[in-house]
């Protein structure tokens, strides 16, 4: 594997201070936000100066039970070309299910059931098939564990390196996450999982409350998670490691301090112990996962990410507590990120408190089926529809909004009203 070094999440509000990083190796960055012929050009420049550059994928949803999109594959793809990237990575978790068509917006854990690993299995398959360079696989922080699970997370990712060759990307974070909120030994899973398959490491920053460790990228990379990098540092030299942070970015300095202190524990790691080697391939991996395995895992998954963003009953084996609380979260995520993606919203709405306010009650009940954009035009819509906001003013910029960004939409009922709202006709 080709060695990155230490680098940092490469994000839009964080440019210039990741430019002036002293010492910086390589940096990564989400491939959806990315558009190939037209980068950026804080990342033109950090390329221009040798700086390797990974696109991080986030919606193919390789868990889940359908096939992976082949549009998605080759976007994917599309990105690597662009960035000259030496592999790209995405996560084992499910994003959406195709019956009934709900989108999550997270990252939600696969059962570790034989079923969900020859599905998992068959997916990455047909992804590196696609892909013009190698993949590697993140495992994801979870609230919820999975009922009836036949597999620990070291066999898991074993099989599945086993079976298809994939490389690992180790998320030291999401380790100490399932270790609070699932109870599972990160040191354990390190033992199990082939590290002779590391493709590189994440490090990020959480906070805990009530119990539940929240997996945030907003908080400074805690004692506990460097830690857990120290543990895997004794086991392996990582090709990479790299800071992730998403929100509630710090001043530059302490964004280079976190760097620096990340840095200092895999530099101060000595040399590694034995890496126990496994086959990387078998010579005859298992064949298609089968229809069966794929419908009973479409069931499940179904079920529960229609408890989580439906407001239908919890399925049976689950942690309704838990489930609550990813539900508040993914209510949460889905109201942040739409007014990232349409920022007008808040200021039109009367501000943050009065427009989460108001999203939040739409999305009780009205699940995510086609993104974010379109989420952001639906709230929209539904507003509208419902006479709101009170002050005239503000209907009145909402529905600009609105039929600026519904672009060639069929004018329906709603189109034909917002259109007469400011005094034009159809």
């Amino acid at each position: 594997m080709e060695r990155l070094g230490v680098g940092i999440g490469w994000r839009p509000e964080i440019a210039d201070a990741v430019e002036r990083l002293d010492g910086l190796d390589w940096v990564e960055v989400v491939a959806e936000n990315v558009c190939p012929g037209h980068l950026p050009e804080s990342l033109v420049r950090l390329r221009e100066r040798g700086v390797r550059v990974v696109p991080h994928g986030v919606s193919l949803g390789l868990g889940g039970a359908d096939r992976p999109d082949p549009a998605k594959l080759a976007a994917l793809g599309e990105r690597a070309v662009e960035l000259g990237a030496p592999l790209v990575t995405e996560h084992i978790a499910f994003v959406r299910t195709s019956s009934p068509l709900l989108e999550a917006g997270h990252l939600l854990p696969v059962p570790r059931t034989r079923d969900a690993l020859a599905v998992l299995c068959e997916n990455v398959r047909i992804a590196q098939d696609a892909l013009p360079v190698p993949l590697a696989l993140e495992n994801i922080a979870a609230l919820v564990s999975w009922p009836g699970e036949e597999l620990t997370e070291g066999q898991f990712l074993t099989e599945l390196v086993e079976r298809t060759g994939v490389r690992l990307l180790i998320d030291v974070a999401n380790l100490h996450t399932n270790r609070v909120n699932r109870g599972e030994d990160p040191a354990a899973v390190l033992d199990a999982v082939p590290l002779e398959a590391l493709a590189y490491v994440h490090v990020a920053g959480g906070v805990e409350r009530d119990g539940v460790w929240h997996d945030t990228h907003a908080h400074p990379v805690p004692p506990v998670v460097l830690d857990v990098l120290a543990r895997l540092r004794e086991r392996v030299d990582p090709p990479g490691v790299l800071l992730e942070r998403d929100d509630d970015f710090p001043p530059e300095a302490e964004l280079a301090a976190e760097v620096a202190r990340i840095r200092a524990v895999v530099d101060a790691g000595g040399p590694p112990g034995t890496v126990r080697q496994r086959v990387a391939l078998r010579e005859e991996p298992p064949g298609p996962a089968g229809e069966a395995a794929r419908t009973r895992l479409a069931l499940g998954q179904a079920a529960l990410l229609s408890a989580l963003v439906a407001g239908t009953p919890v399925p049976e084996g689950f942690d309704r507590r838990r489930v609550g609380v990813q539900a508040r979260a993914l209510a949460a995520k889905r109201a942040s990120v739409v007014a990232r993606v349409a920022p007008e919203l808040p200021g039109i709405l009367g501000g943050p408190d009065a427009y989460r306010t108001a999203f939040l009650g739409y999305a009780r009940g009205r699940p995510m089926t086609a993104g974010y954009r379109r989420d952001a035009l639906d709230f929209a819509e539904h507003l509208l529809v419902r006479d709101l906001p009170a002050d005239p003013a503000a209907r009145r910029r909402l529905t600009a909004w609105w039929r600026e960004r519904a672009g060639a939409r069929p004018r329906g009922r709603v189109a034909r009203w917002a259109r007469a709202l400011v005094g034009r006709t159809p």
